[in-house]
């Protein structure tokens, strides 16, 4: 093959034989094969070869001098297009591949680039391209095996082996397609190797079937088992930089962040740049600015439980978050200890993120995970209550959700079906609290009123790659109605068997029937019988709700309150779960306002607090009404409920420590002060006064007598300081 170094076109080796070189693992003899194509006068004979070599910003440009040469050739835009999917550049790559099928129509092969980054972004139209592909070209292997991938990550096993077989009988040396049949096996806990033996004659040194068993064992949240074949992939190819990267991003989420880092270093330093190698790294680097916390877990009886939590919060807010976080995690680790029937075999880590961009690392790659947090094995990623608008995220239900994943994924070995886990998770939000559960969006009354549910067996695929924008959200909804329908008609123990049953590596079909009792298309059928019995007169009734709270709307701004308080009623029972902006609750109460009326107000707001109305500002009026009523306790209550959604609010935890301590519950006039003075405000005297207060109270005298010190500290001259001191120091006496 060196003998073909420096020839024309004419002697050189073709693109096609040095591609086939490669695929078979002749690696010395594809490199001088790719030299051959380098040294030759064409631009894209060059370009080819300087991919080849791993030389990419040449190949980049010897595609920009063929395409210069030849504009009407649809194949050098195709193969530039690929360059620079490869080298994760897909927004150049989509425009080279339309604007090859401005110059041929038919080319299969640009409808397969469009198929291949859709795939990359979880779009459902990867498959709709993939089609055309094989409509214009039904033998197309590569196809195929995109059709085969697609399908196994729709956990559509059929379909997956149906491509994958498709694309063996045409050609033999499918790569993609046996690891397609390999990775069904390891998802079906069999054995593999027949399939991966067979890639193995093809290419001894074939790392990638396995990094593909890895990917689909990840989407089947099978971290450690992916981890193993990202092992495996790299002992046959240590250079296979895709499946280096992959093992570094994994064993970030599994909290090995010092090998992640080896991993990921070395594939940035080889050239692998892509957007979560580099972004991984990064997020690495920021560990330094996040403090670790370990606390034991407490049964309800006060006993420890031998679980451990470990809170992983920024520094600049973990004194503050530390305590709420702590609290609602050892509440959702009893539950479910108790609930499941179960111990956890290791410490549960929880990591708070204040930037969401931080968090959107950890989830990177994986389609369909909740927008706020995530959960890998033993390891919970979340986002930080500071990281979003007050009112827009309730941060405590994001984390009992994420520990109900830790809790069924280790119950059922990671064997458990998507739907069921995440539907699982959204059920015990509602069940912990009815005003924590997932409110019934507009989107979601919009699915339900054009019958746009899927089938139980099919739902995995709506959290995977959506048809319609608002479908992983419906997918979560849908999912977390059915457990809601197992528990009200079966009770809480059938939800538990089911989890027995896919921990038996039972599928979807199979466990309904053996704990339901019942076949999945009968199961739907009742299930949705049950769901629009509910809902199906809200859904239906949509337009004319929308229509009806645009008048009240318009009332509303013009004053009219009496027609305000006539009209809400009516279009709150059209539509009770809407608590989002421009709700009728708010009107209502707005209207009763100024009318004077507070009780009114008062009842307003809190339909709005029951149906899950998370505005700050919504529950601190309440509040206020509340207390202006002389109902202590209701406004200490709504206000404690503000900490849940946003406790980043030094106003919410002083008031709400003057509530606590004028009511004698000094634990939690403690934990509120102590709050306000770890937000440092600047009226720092009066903050560690009133810790030292609540401290005292409490019979807490050497913790008061420290914070009155550090209020005095602060401003030497503070009377009520001063008088406290005083009486810490006669108590001492005494």
């Amino acid at each position: 093959m060196v003998g073909l170094l420096g020839l024309g076109v004419a002697g050189a080796a073709t693109p096609d034989e040095c591609h086939a070189l490669a695929r078979h693992g002749r690696r010395a003899e594809a490199h001088a094969c790719y030299q051959s194509l380098s040294a030759t006068a064409d631009h894209y004979f060059r370009a080819e070869g300087y991919w080849g070599l791993e030389m990419y910003q040449d190949a980049n440009e010897q595609f920009r001098e063929a395409v210069a040469q030849d504009d009407r050739k649809a194949l050098y835009r195709v193969r530039w297009g690929l360059l620079m999917h490869e080298r994760f550049n897909n927004k150049d790559a989509e425009q080279l591949f339309e604007e090859a099928l401005e110059r041929d129509p038919k080319n299969a092969q640009a409808c397969l680039g469009l198929a291949l980054v859709s795939a990359d972004g979880w779009d459902s139209k990867a498959v709709k391209w993939a089609a055309k592909a094989l409509d214009l070209d039904p033998k197309l292997v590569e196809a195929h095996e995109l059709m085969a991938d697609l399908a196994l990550e729709d956990s559509n096993r059929e379909e997956a082996l149906k491509q994958a077989d498709a694309a063996l009988r045409l050609s033999g040396e499918a790569l993609d397609a046996l690891a397609i049949h390999a990775a069904v096996e390891v998802l079906s806990d069999r054995s593999p190797d027949a399939w991966l033996a067979k890639i193995r004659q093809v290419n001894p040194a074939c790392g990638q079937g396995d990094a593909i068993i890895a990917h689909h064992l990840l989407l089947n949240y099978r971290f450690e088992d992916a981890v193993a074949y990202y092992r495996k992939a790299l002992e046959l190819d240590p250079q296979l930089w895709s499946a280096r990267s992959a093992l570094g991003v994994n064993l970030m989420r599994l909290g090995q962040e010092e090998e992640a880092r080896r991993q990921l270093e070395m594939s940035y330093a080889n050239g692998y740049r892509n957007v979560a190698t580099a972004d991984s790294l990064t997020l690495l680097d920021s560990y330094k600015n996040f403090v670790t916390s370990r606390d034991a877990v407490r049964t309800r009886d006060g006993d420890t439980s031998g679980q451990e939590i470990v809170l992983k919060l920024h520094k600049k807010e973990a004194e503050l978050l530390r305590p709420y976080f702590e609290a609602v995690a050892q509440r959702a680790m009893a539950t479910y200890e108790k609930k499941y029937q179960m111990t956890l075999p290791g410490p549960v880590q929880v990591e708070v993120y204040p930037d969401h961009e931080d968090f959107a690392v950890r989830t990177m790659g994986m389609p369909g995970l909740g927008a706020e947090g995530v959960t890998f094995g033993e390891v919970v990623a979340m986002d930080s209550p500071s990281g979003h608008k007050p009112g827009e995220f309730h941060w405590a239900a994001t984390l009992w959700h994420e520990m109900s994943h830790v809790y069924i994924l280790t119950a059922t070995h990671s064997r458990v079906p998507r739907w069921f886990t995440e539907g699982l998770a959204v059920h015990e939000e509602t069940d912990v609290s009815p005003e924590w559960g997932d409110r019934v969006t507009p989107d979601i009354l919009l699915a339900l009123r054009d019958k746009k549910l899927l089938p139980v067996v099919e739902l995995d695929r709506g959290f995977v790659r959506p048809d319609y924008p608002a479908q992983v959200l419906v997918s979560y909804f849908q999912a977390g109605r059915i457990c809601d329908f197992i528990q009200s008609r079966w009770g809480d123990s059938k939800l538990l068997d089911m989890v027995h049953s896919f921990a038996e590596r039972r599928s979807t079909p199979e466990a309904i029937q053996q704990n339901l009792g019942m076949s999945p298309e009968d199961f739907d059928k009742q299930f949705q019988a049950w769901l629009y019995a509910g809902l199906g007169k809200t859904a239906a009734g949509f337009d004319e709700w929308h229509k009806s709270l645009k008048a009240l709307a318009a009332s509303a701004k013009a004053g009219n309150y009496d027609d305000v308080i006539k009209e809400s009623d009516a279009v709150r029972r059209m539509y009770p779960q809407y608590v989002d902006e421009a709700n009728a609750y708010e009107f209502l109460a707005e209207a009763y306002l100024a009318k004077g009326e507070k009780r009114g107000a008062a009842e307003a707001l809190t339909g709005y607090e029951k149906a899950g109305g998370h505005s700050p500002r919504t529950l601190k009026e309440l509040a206020t009404l509340e207390e202006e009523l002389g109902e202590p306790k209701e406004a200490a209550a709504t206000l404690d409920r503000i900490n849940y959604i946003d406790p980043i609010d030094e106003e919410l935890h002083r008031r709400l420590g003057a509530l606590w301590l004028a009511q004698e519950n000094y634990p939690g006039a403690v934990r509120e002060y102590a709050a306000v003075v770890a937000m440092h405000p600047l009226d720092a005297a009066s903050a560690q006064f009133s810790l030292a207060q609540a401290y005292f109270a409490a019979g807490q005298r050497e913790k008061a007598q420290e914070h009155v010190l550090a209020s005095l500290e602060a401003a030497p001259g503070f009377r009520p300081a001063q008088k406290l001191l005083l009486q810490l120091q006669d108590s001492a006496k005494r």
